[in-house]
This record gives structure tokens, C-alpha cells and sequence, in this order.
């Protein structure tokens, strides 16, 4: 008879890991709390789902600062190259684009849940909706070891062997409420402290929600707390009513975890092609084809018009002076602003709005090269539960496939 597997979760880590599995000719049943599985999935990306990054190992290493270095043999054993061959075999033609983000072309994330269902069940395997785990039955005293599931409601399933693959703790709302991390504490693991990852920030400072919905391309920030410069970067940000989101903004948010909130500034160079001398003389080249034009109407061809008034409100210049008075010294504090519009970032968004949960299952107690539990024979973790988290770019969800991978071919 075939050994028997229970994966519990049906997000990218437990789908990519039932396949697997049941690839191999293993009994699997795939255990999703939610009515359908990959709900997380259709949602990522926003519903476009950048499912890998097109790097090499050492790219994929360098973008997860935490714990890169404990996914080296499943990165190695099942690459982004591998994921992206594996994709194309299930008939999900892929399109790489800036940043090297890869994305199914038909930019749409439900194509990428269907084929990993697909996987699965083609492959044997059976999947079980709208079935939540409670707790996971072991036997043994000195050398514990797992031997099945236990639902809400009291049915048992019994297996060889459970891959645990129940996401995070943020977006609850898809099914990833935590549970895994309680599978674990049960049953002696180490989780380390959950923290909002790849997350929005807050910010009071009292322009920043005037600018909401302003999305600001090709500009470099800076994040500092007093003179100690914490994460710079180059690249995409939006505000919002509560303060700074976007690309940029999500991964400087990683950085910021041990930090705390009061005291760190963020500054926006919203013109890094050009120095302070070559800006001024661009400035002065805008003045110059409208010398009586009032101030506050002669920044349309350097700004964005819903960043007009605040720059015209910070230079302290008056908004009705004609740009032929405009004095030298005026246009310094105004090239001062244009390279480091300054704001304070006073915290986070909560976890439930995070991208990426940081924390969880200790890798010291996960064996790398097969995704067992030191502590528990039969037991695996994949995905989003265990301590490693990245940057935004795809290297998350590689993350997901390539453990799932590795647990789905070592079970």
C-alpha cells in the first residue's frame, strides 16, 4: 500500500507540495480550511501573481534577508529556473518584466491556481475543502513521531506522514489565521515572534495624507533615524490616507522591523538623474519661458500638480511671486525640497495587512535538505510558516513553491 500524506493548507507551498508527493505515487490528501484552495494566490501580485524572479540562486539568496542562507539545497534542488520550466509544463506561458518579475502572460493569477489544483489532482492526489485541522495526532514518548490529523467537528484522518503548509498570519481573511504556528508550539517547535512584513507604513506628518493616491516612479528614498541612514532605494512608492505604500516602501518596511518608530524620517529625492547644480539650472530653464508666471503655476513640467501645492507650501516661497523675483537663495530651499522632501514614518500597518508574515517556525529544528522536523519523525514545514521571509519581486512565493517542492519530494 502506499505510504499515506496529509498536507494541510492549499496555498502555494501546500499545492506545489501534494503535487509532488503524489507525483511520486504517495497516497496525499491536501486538508483547505477555506471553500477553494490558492486563496491567497489569486489575490497576490494584485491578481496577476509574480510568481518567481528571474535571478540566479545567489539573487534569490541575497533578496530573503530572513534566513536566505537555510534555503540554499531547496533553491538548489528546485530553482526558480525549475519553477518557471514547471509552469510552462502545466501550460502557463510566462512574461518577464521590469525588476525581472515573472508573470503568467496571461496576467491573470487564477490561470497559476488552476494548474497547481490541476497538478495535484492529476497527479492522484485529493483535495478537501472547508476542512479545518485542529490538532495533529503523534505517538510515542521518547521518539515522537506524527501519525495523522484531528478536524473541528472530531473526524480523524491518519497518515505516515503531514507536511504542515498553513501560510502566515496576515490577509486572515484567505485562510492563513496562524494555526501552523500553534501546530508547532504543540508539539515542542520554536516560533519565533510574528512580525508585519512587506507592509504599508504610517506616517503623521500632516501633508503626506493631502498627496493620497500620488504614485511617484524613479525616485530614490533614504530612511534614517537621526544620522544613521537604515535602507535606501531606487524606484516606485504611492501615499495613502495613513501614510506610504508601494514597492519601495514594502521592502524598506523589512528593514524597519527592530527598529522603533520614533525618530525615523523618510526622505523622497524626486529628481536622482540630476544634481543640485544641473537641477538649478533646470529650474531657471522653466522660469525662464515664463518669466511673469506666478509661482505656484510654474511647476507643472517639474512636478506632479497634486504635488504643486505642498512643494509651494514647504519652500516657503510665496505663492504669487512671479518666478522672475524669485531669488537665488529661494530657489536653493526649492532644490533642497525637490531632493529630499522629508517626512517622519511614525510605525506600520498591523500584521493582518502585511504581504509577508517575518518569524515563525525555527530553521534549527527543520533539516534544510528535506523540510523535516528535527524534533517530530513524519512532520514537515513548507512556506510562509517557517523563519524565512524576503523582498517583494517574486521571491516569496519562490520561497513557497521550492520548500513545498522539497518537503512534496522528501515526505
Amino acid at each position: 500500500m502506499s505510504k499515506k500524506v496529509i498536507v494541510i493548507g492549499g496555498g502555494a507551498a501546500g499545492l506545489m507540495a501534494a503535487g509532488t508527493a503524489a507525483a511520486r505515487g504517495l497516497d496525499v490528501l491536501l486538508l483547505e480550511k477555506k471553500e477553494r484552495v490558492g486563496r491567497k494566490l489569486v489575490i497576490s501580485g494584485k491578481g496577476r501573481c509574480n510568481i518567481t524572479n528571474n535571478t540566479d540562486v545567489e539573487g534569490l539568496i541575497e533578496n530573503t534577508p530572513g534566513n536566505g542562507c537555510f534555503l540554499y539545497s531547496t533553491f538548489y534542488g528546485f530553482s526558480n529556473l525549475d519553477l518557471m520550466a514547471f509552469f510552462e509544463a502545466q501550460g502557463v506561458p510566462l512574461k518577464v518584466e521590469r525588476g525581472d518579475r515573472v508573470f503568467p502572460e496571461s496576467d491573470n493569477a487564477k490561470d497559476v491556481v488552476d494548474a497547481l489544483r490541476g497538478f495535484v489532482t492529476r497527479s492522484g492526489g485529493r483535495i478537501l475543502e472547508e476542512s479545518t485541522v485542529k490538532l495533529l495526532l503523534t505517538a510515542g514518548k521518547n521518539e515522537k513521531r506524527v501519525v495523522g490529523v484531528e478536524l473541528e467537528g472530531g473526524k480523524q484522518y491518519m497518515a505516515d506522514a503531514v507536511i504542515v503548509a498553513t501560510g502566515g498570519a496576515s490577509y486572515p481573511g484567505t485562510g492563513s489565521t496562524g494555526d501552523g504556528y500553534r501546530f508547532a508550539r504543540e508539539l515542542g517547535h520554536t516560533v519565533h515572534a510574528l512580525q508585519p512584513s512587506l507592509v504599508p507604513l504610517i506616517s503623521h506628518t500632516s501633508w503626506v495624507p493631502e498627496l493620497q493616491g500620488l504614485s511617484l516612479r524613479n525616485v530614490a528614498v533614504v530612511f534614517r533615524k537621526g544620522k544613521k541612514k537604515l535602507y535606501s532605494d531606487f524606484g516606485e512608492m504611492l501615499f495613502t490616507h495613513y501614510g506610504v505604500s508601494g514597492p519601495l516602501v514594502l521592502s524598506a518596511s523589512r528593514h524597519l522591523l527592530d527598529e522603533h518608530y520614533a525618530g525615523i524620517t523618510m526622505s523622497i529625492d524626486l529628481k536622482p538623474a540630476l544634481d543640485e547644480k544641473k537641477l538649478d539650472d533646470r529650474v531657471l530653464r522653466d522660469f525662464a519661458q515664463n518669466p511673469n508666471k506666478q509661482f505656484c503655476n510654474a511647476l507643472d513640467a517639474l512636478l506632479p500638480q497634486k504635488l504643486i501645492p505642498i512643494m509651494v507650501q514647504l519652500s516657503e516661497i510665496a505663492p504669487d511671486k512671479q518666478v522672475n523675483a524669485v531669488t537665488k537663495e529661494e530657489r536653493r530651499r526649492l532644490g533642497q525640497l525637490l531632493k529630499n522632501l522629508s517626512f517622519t514614518i511614525d510605525g506600520a500597518r498591523p500584521l493582518v495587512e502585511a504581504i509577508v508574515t517575518a518569524g515563525g517556525v525555527d530553521t534549527d529544528e527543520i533539516n534544510p535538505t528535506t523540510m523535516e522536523s528535527k524534533l517530530v519523525a513524519g512532520l514537515y514545514f513548507a512556506g510562509e510558516v517557517i523563519d524565512v521571509d524576503a523582498y517583494t519581486g517574486g521571491f516569496n512565493l519562490t520561497i513557497a513553491f521550492s520548500t513545498g517542492h522539497t518537503a512534496g519530494m522528501n515526505v
